[in-house]
């Protein structure tokens, strides 16, 4: 995952982009957490408790995806995204690893 470029609004940041003006919410409560979701948020619970990883980088790393993956992945997929990109930088796992 590259560097954000400071020259250009972060992917996350749409303030005042009219493709996203506020738009009514629709709670979905009866929705249950995947098996996926749970355990996405397993691994990061287990690697924040064992101090490597923090929110920031996570969500540093989120807002360093590229539009198309930031608009097509969904909550916990890039909340792994963020997990391995920390992961592999702090040499825990490799790209090897993860193949």
């Amino acid at each position: 995952m590259d560097s954000p470029d400071p020259d250009r609004p972060a992917t996350h940041d749409l303030g005042g982009n009219p493709r996203f003006r506020c738009t009514p919410v629709e709670p979905d409560d009866d929705a249950p957490p995947s098996a996926f979701d749970k355990r996405v948020d397993a691994v990061r619970s287990v690697l924040r408790e064992k101090g490597l990883f923090t929110v920031d980088e996570m969500r540093f790393n989120i807002e360093a995806l590229h539009e198309t993956e930031y608009f097509g992945l969904t909550y916990y997929e890039k909340w792994l995204r963020s997990v391995t990109a920390v992961m592999v930088r702090k040499g825990v796992i490799t790209w090897e690893d993860i193949k």
